[in-house]
């Protein structure tokens, strides 16, 4: 191998392992969105990594495209139609149900000690 085929060798292969990565974490997160309870959580979350694991010895960078395409796709007809959302997140139930008052407004905190003079 030449220097240029080397490089490119060990950039594609770079980012196949951020692809695979970015979509294990993600696909692990959203197996948390299906399952209900924890004990129900570690058995997918298992047979998840597995299917991850089967696949860590192939080399052909051809293959290893086709397989990450095959698990985006897989993994995008599968992903969860309402996700959770962390409330106070945006989109979450409680975000900005509190706003900031307006400019002019404002806010004393005496809690009912008023002058008696």
């Amino acid at each position: 191998m030449s220097g240029v085929s080397t490089a490119a060798y060990v950039a594609r292969r770079a980012a196949q392992k951020e692809r695979v990565r970015i979509l294990y974490r993600r696909a692990l997160k959203d197996t948390l969105n299906w399952a209900v309870h924890r004990h129900l959580f570690y058995q997918d979350a298992d047979a998840l990594r597995q299917r991850f694991e089967a696949n860590k010895d192939v080399e052909d960078l051809d293959r290893i495209d086709r397989l990450i395409a095959n698990a985006e796709a897989t993994y995008n007809k599968w992903r969860h139609p309402d996700p959770y959302v962390v409330p106070w997140a945006p989109g979450g139930s409680k975000f900005h149900r509190n706003p900031i008052p307006p400019a002019g407004i404002e806010i004393v905190y005496d809690y009912g000690r008023e002058d008696n003079d």
